[in-house]
């Protein structure tokens, strides 16, 4: 049932190409459908697929067709629905979600105002992310971020490629939904770059609970202040800490009884003691438990570790 659900997820995404593009696609062999991560258009280079042991040509029956900047325009109007207008809060962003939650990475020349990219065109290059989700792959993590009944704040760190947005999202969807051992709690997410609910035409594209309420596309620093003024949330949701501006946010609404759920690139927690601004995270103790996530013999691994509050 799982490789079927990675198939299908391919097919979509294929659905998403150009017509003369979705043959091609469709042609590789089933276990590559299961493992393809993206599907990437260059103009002036063939299709290619990511998998994870890198890049692989989809030019079999063809090996002289190439990828134009038509086909990439023709398949970024088919993304916004033909109104580039309506996108361009996450055009300029560098990318688009389609239906399905499929993320579109787009690439090209930036239009520059007053220091400020306002969008993209030339477009150069499109790449699909073949967004999975695993439902159920925080069964075994969420009893443990839990401390006399009440949700302790998590941080889930790794480095990339390794998961964290997808157990942000299941631990997102339990908590949301409750659980026959805790109750729901009211999530707000701050979906900065659209990859945890993948919000199309305001409608999750991923299952992220029945009591979640999502704030996409706005930094977390200005996101998380109007959360707490809009949606009296419990707990917040967010993907990859990356400035301080993130933490000042995060602190504030902590001090006013919010509990977190965030990621963070960091191998371990050793590393985040060696970086300044990972060092801040621990030092503001706002984070009761941490999730380090890592892989062994072909398996990720998720230990929880208790931190000093």
């Amino acid at each position: 049932m799982e490789e079927e659900y990675a198939i299908g997820r391919f097919e979509q995404a294929a659905g998403l190409l150009p017509l003369r593009w979705q043959k091609l696609a469709r042609q590789i062999p089933d276990w590559q459908k299961a493992q393809a991560e993206e599907l990437r258009l260059r103009a002036g280079r063939p299709l290619t697929a990511l998998l994870p042991e890198g890049e692989v040509l989809l030019e079999k029956e063809i090996p002289c067709q190439i990828v134009t900047q038509q086909d990439l325009e023709q398949l970024c109007d088919y993304i916004s629905g033909y109104s580039r207008y309506a996108v361009t809060e996450t055009l300029r962003r560098g990318y688009l979600t389609a239906k399905g939650g499929f993320r579109v990475g787009v690439c090209g020349t930036a239009v520059i105002r007053d220091g400020v990219n306002t969008n993209i065109k030339g477009i150069s290059s499109v790449t699909i992310r073949i967004g999975r989700e695993l439902t159920g792959v925080s069964d075994t993590v969420l009893p443990q971020l839990f401390q006399d009944g009440a949700f302790c704040s998590t941080l889930i760190l790794a480095p990339p490629g390794l998961g964290k947005t997808t157990l942000l999202r299941d631990l997102i969807r339990q908590l949301s939904d409750g659980t026959k051992d805790f109750p729901a709690y009211r999530v707000s997410v701050v979906d900065e770059r659209g990859e945890i609910a993948m919000l199309y035409q305001g409608v999750p594209q991923t299952e992220v609970g029945a009591h979640t309420d999502v704030l996409d596309a706005c930094p977390k620093a200005l996101g998380i202040p109007i959360l707490l003024r809009a949606s009296n949330p419990q707990i917040i949701a967010v993907d990859e800490i990356t400035e301080p501006e993130d933490l000042y946010a995060m602190t504030a609404a902590s001090n006013c009884g919010v509990r977190f759920l965030a990621t963070i690139h960091a191998c371990d927690l050793e590393e985040l003691e060696r970086k300044p601004l990972f060092h801040k995270v621990l030092k503001c103790r706002m984070f009761a438990r941490a999730v380090t996530v890592s892989r062994r013999e072909g398996a990720r691994r998720y230990e929880v570790t208790e931190l000093p509050c």
